[in-house]
């Protein structure tokens, strides 16, 4: 069966542009969303939908194994095979945080770990779709682009590199100078990116960026570009699809540019309408306090939203003042009766250090959503049995300066370490050693 997508205004749902074309906004301005033929979707049972997507989980079978692609029909069904250009993202570990859930409180805590990704985020996810749909307009012939190009706290830079390695094709990154981690910095210039660091934040790139794709020779990437949800609605679908096709009553996940806010409720709507899960999950997106203009507008109880200037946060993948997806998430919050918290720089810390210590190894954007988690269970707002879901957008390695800067008396702004863990430096002498390891006993089991 064919199927159809194609891009229409997100606000008013209407207007119909092909996904070859290049256009980002619909006429009046507004943000765009991919829109999908959900008569011809429904021709096939839930059950059968379940049933196809189970048969190519985690498969070899080109391009199905991805767990974005495995979802093709719901995705970019317009597009040959041959032209996806895909990394195997997805089908990442939804970890049972069984101890940590223990020591706080509850009994079914899960974190949907997509920093195990190739490139070692969520936003893999979104810019497999994009880059894909770049690829089929070049090799179709259907399109002239010169490359990619994004504006880029870190991670949305590393997963356009690399995906756009793969396809052969030019990538362009902006980044603001001194403001990302050094593993986040040489992922895009490994992969050959043009990697432009500017002296500027997020925001002043994000300007940038939309002024160099004006007249088309480059392509816009970022999450204003609605390929890029339909990848990242994924995730929701995913979380579904490892609990048996059940979905959990809360969901944390890390805000910024917000894209992945809209795209989460875009995933588990639009499943829902096939009939495959009837509720949607409390979702609770988590904001740095120290860029927070969606928690403030939440708090007004929706009544404006003002952009304002990010301050420094270890949490620098969200450290943006004026997300673009704002609209997109808003009204998804507004319909879902969504929350909004936020986390201070002790608070994110504290909670990445202390679920670290039961197996984990958490972003501080992770540290967000756990520590914002955390004020929920400690207000009763979640019971001890419900099952919840905190997302972890990437992987705490590209973060190891935080890391370090906490446990080991680097300094971190803002940040009086509660749970550090310094390295213990010592002669090379038995009687040494085994008294640093007995204190150590001692101070573990009193």
């Amino acid at each position: 069966m064919a199927y159809d997508a194609w891009f229409r205004d997100a606000e008013t749902g209407t207007g119909r542009w092909e996904l070859d074309d290049i256009v980002y906004r619909s006429p009046s301005g507004g943000l765009l969303e991919v829109a999908h033929d959900l008569r011809l979707l429904k021709a096939r049972s839930a059950a059968g939908w379940m049933k196809l997507w189970d048969s190519r989980y985690k498969r070899t079978q080109w391009p199905f194994g991805s767990g974005v692609w495995g979802k093709k029909e719901l995705v970019l069904p317009n597009i040959p095979d041959e032209h996806v250009v895909s990394l195997d993202e997805g089908g990442t570990n939804l970890f049972w945080a069984e101890r940590f859930g223990r020591e706080i409180g509850l009994d079914d805590l899960w974190v949907k770990q997509c920093g195990v990704s190739h490139t070692g985020s969520f936003k893999d996810l979104g810019m497999t779709v994009l880059v894909s749909q770049v690829n089929h307009m070049v090799r179709s012939g259907k399109r002239q682009i010169l490359g990619v190009a994004c504006a880029s706290t870190g991670d949305t830079s590393a997963a356009l590199a690399a995906y756009c390695a793969a396809a052969g094709l030019p990538a362009v990154v902006l980044l603001p100078r001194g403001k990302i981690s050094a593993a986040q910095l040489i992922q895009p210039i490994a992969n050959n990116a043009l990697t432009l660091a500017l002296d500027t934040d997020f925001d002043g790139c994000m300007r940038l960026v939309q002024q160099l794709t004006e007249d088309k020779k480059l392509y816009l990437a970022n999450s204003m570009n609605s390929l890029r949800v339909e990848g990242q609605k994924t995730v929701g679908i995913e979380i579904a699809q490892q609990f048996d096709w059940e979905i959990p009553d809360w969901i944390f996940i890390p805000g910024g540019n917000l894209g992945n806010v809209s795209a989460l409720y875009k995933g588990f709507e639009e499943i829902r309408d096939l009939g495959i899960i009837s509720r949607i999950p409390r979702i609770v997106c988590c904001q740095a306090e120290a860029a927070n203009p969606l928690y403030r507008a939440y708090k007004s109880g929706w009544k404006e939203f003002s952009p304002i200037t990010a301050q420094p946060t270890q949490a620098s993948a969200i450290r943006i003042g004026d997300p673009v997806s704002r609209p997109k998430a808003i009204k998804a919050l507004q319909s879902h009766d969504g929350r909004v918290e936020q986390a201070s720089e002790q608070e994110l810390a504290d909670a990445s250090a202390r679920a670290d210590r039961t197996g984990l190894f958490n972003c501080p954007h992770t540290g967000v959503a756990l520590a914002c988690m955390l004020k929920f269970v400690q207000r009763g707002e979640i019971k001890r049995n419900e099952r919840v879901v905190v997302v972890s957008t990437a992987h705490g390695l590209k973060f190891t300066e935080s890391k370090a800067a906490y446990h080991c008396g680097g300094g971190l702004p803002g940040v009086k370490p509660s749970m550090p863990n310094p390295m213990v430096e010592l002669a090379a002498e038995r009687q040494a050693v085994y008294d640093a390891v007995m204190r150590h006993m001692e101070r573990t089991f009193g």
